[in-house]
């Protein structure tokens, strides 16, 4: 359902036109600030998505694209989408065996993507939940286990929690064990943490992931006290069994003679945002059917809190995102007017877009890519500009990333950028975290354009008068001209893959890796010194380097080893952090995607 105030917002600004300065293809410093000082002011609240805020912003945006002359895809320029925002436990939540009463929330827990369903059927154990066949590993914890229609009791983590590089890393996490269980017919998951995973046996936290997918079967976490009341029968302990797998190195699976009964009930609350598009077709009636994509993120993160990717979690204010990412959509903005403007359109169509959801995990990008409103084989490169009005004075670097995601394009940049008020530092990787992404795992060229974290990024001081004006519009020129000529070449640059398709694989205890070597030998050093970075890895990926000191994750300081260990031990797979490193006497804040 189209959400009635977006609609009727859509109306009102469609009546109360937004003045376009402009009357010259030009790209105005004082539209970029218009622009910015609109979609950052306090009234929109952090265009947090799904709200009443978000859905100005995107009329807003879809105003200025209709009074271009634009055509406006999707539903009026607007392109729906559906985004979990929390989930909690609903009424319908029970546990109990012969003789066993679990209490939710205190014994057990369903998982965030648990499916809400009741079972009642018998229980098997199956040890770490492996099915593994490769040089190095030969393991079946499913084999002479007849799982078929049971509850399957499974450990997490591995016999190697403890090690950096595991082998058996890629089928430790629980998504891949519930995904093997259900191939081999369990109708629901029971996961327990053995005492070397977890000592303190904590349940775990009810919290949304980002790119949250619902399970076909119930999926519940208990504590060992009550996994032990269930294996009586057995004489095991998950002690027991735990220490024999880890010793033997080889499944320990047993069918256990008890009945569970149990009903999962997880409440997820939805909520409806948008991404807005606008079509300027190409004047080539051949080359009019491809397609060059310019797109922003519009969405940011409201009044912060926990777990919204603040660095300020413990304070409410608004977190106005004037550089995250109200510049770029400006920039979008302004050259899509100028090209509007232009009485000469380039040979391709310009397919211009603002994503939402961005900051829950490009949700906006990966849904438009999933669901298309045009051929993404016709595609031939995607800009991206996510975070450009901190150029420093000082020192004027544009980061280009994705140079190496088109066979032979950095000659182009290189050219185009001569003469120009910055300069150039080309980053090859495809992969990062902003709505690039979801083109390059499409194998579509990108390029995305970036000035750098700074110390207002995620903080309510990310606010208008922090903007570098004349340095956005140095930036947003050079987008122009390279959009128009790569718009209007005979043949576009080949798409080539340059770094992986995703982030890492998760580590021990189901948490995350950060492809870092610790320098233990360290003494009188505030903060963490890293003795090494591992190629390819998630902190490789972000820029970090061995020398690097980190002092903080998230806001929160690092004093010693120990101090990081407590702080990764609170991230979750698939998050996206930021992480301060002294490199000298440089402080760097870097974006890092697990």
């Amino acid at each position: 359902m189209k959400p009635i105030i977006t609609l009727f917002l859509s109306l009102i600004l469609l009546h109360c036109a937004i003045p376009l300065h402009n009357s010259e293809a030009t790209i105005s410093e004082k539209e970029i600030y218009d622009h910015i000082a609109y979609l950052a002011s306090d009234d929109l609240e952090g265009r947090k998505p799904g709200t009443p805020k978000s859905d100005e912003a995107a009329a807003y945006i879809a105003t200025h694209f209709a009074q271009l002359g634009l055509t406006l895809l999707g539903d009026a320029g607007y392109q729906y989408f559906n985004v979990i925002t929390s989930v909690k436990l609903g009424p319908k939540n029970s546990f109990s065996a012969t003789g066993v009463e679990g209490v939710a929330g205190e014994d057990y827990t369903p998982t965030a993507f648990s499916a809400s369903l009741a079972l009642d059927a018998l229980l098997s154990f199956a040890g770490y939940g492996f099915e593994i066949e490769n040089d190095s590993v030969h393991w079946n914890d499913y084999a002479g286990l007849d799982v078929n229609g049971k509850w399957v009791m499974i450990l997490r983590g591995s016999p190697e929690n403890e090690s950096r590089f595991s082998k058996y890393d890629q089928y430790a996490s629980i998504r891949h064990k519930l995904l093997v269980a259900r191939d081999h017919g369990a109708a629901g998951v029971i996961f327990v943490n053995g005492v070397k995973f977890d000592e303190k046996d904590e349940l775990i936290e009810l919290n949304i992931e980002r790119n949250l997918s619902v399970a076909t079967l119930p999926v519940i976490h208990i504590k060992r006290n009550l996994a032990d009341q269930l294996l009586s029968s057995t004489g095991k302990t998950i002690l027991d069994l735990e220490t024999v797998l880890d010793t033997l190195l080889a499944a320990a699976s047993i069918p256990v003679d008890i009945h569970i009964s149990a009903e999962t009930e997880v409440v997820q609350q939805e909520v409806t945002t948008q991404n807005v598009i606008a079509l300027l077709p190409g004047n080539d009636e051949i080359l009019r059917d491809q397609y060059i994509v310019v797109g922003a993120h519009y969405d940011h993160i409201g009044w912060g809190g926990q777990g919204s990717g603040s660095r300020r979690p413990d304070s409410s204010a608004i977190h106005n995102g004037a550089d995250d990412n109200a510049s770029g959509v400006a920039a979008v903005l302004e050259i899509a007017e100028r090209l509007a403007l232009d009485k000469h359109a380039p040979k391709r169509s310009i397919l211009f877009m603002t994503f939402g959801a961005e900051e829950m995990g490009l949700l906006g990008s990966k849904f438009f890519t999933s669901n298309s409103l045009i051929d993404l084989n016709n595609v031939k490169q995607m800009f991206n500009l996510d975070m450009i009005g901190r150029l420093n004075p000082q020192n004027p670097t544009l980061t280009l990333g994705g140079t190496g995601t088109a066979l032979g394009i950095e000659d182009f940049l290189v050219k185009q950028a001569k003469g120009r008020d910055f300069t150039l530092s080309m980053t090859p990787d495809g992969y990062g975290p902003s709505d690039h992404a979801s083109f390059y795992v499409e194998d579509i060229p990108v390029l995305f354009f970036f000035t750098g974290i700074t110390e207002e990024y995620h903080t309510p001081a990310d606010d208008i008068e922090t903007i570098n004006y004349s340095g956005e519009k140095a930036i947003a020129d050079f987008a122009y001209d390279l959009i128009v000529d790569m718009a209007s070449l005979d043949e576009t640059f080949t798409f080539q893959q340059a770094g992986p398709k995703g982030p890492a694989a998760g580590g021990k205890r189901g948490k995350v890796k950060m492809g870092i070597i610790p320098d233990f030998a360290a003494a009188n050093v505030n903060g963490f010194l890293l003795g090494g970075v591992v190629p390819g890895g998630p902190a490789a990926m972000a820029g970090m380097e061995k020398g690097d000191v980190m002092i903080s994750i998230e806001g929160r300081s690092l004093m010693n080893v120990y101090d990081y260990m407590g702080r990764i031990a609170e991230v979750k797979p698939g998050q996206r952090i930021t992480i301060e490193v002294m490199r000298g006497a440089e402080k760097l804040i870097l974006i890092v995607q697990l």
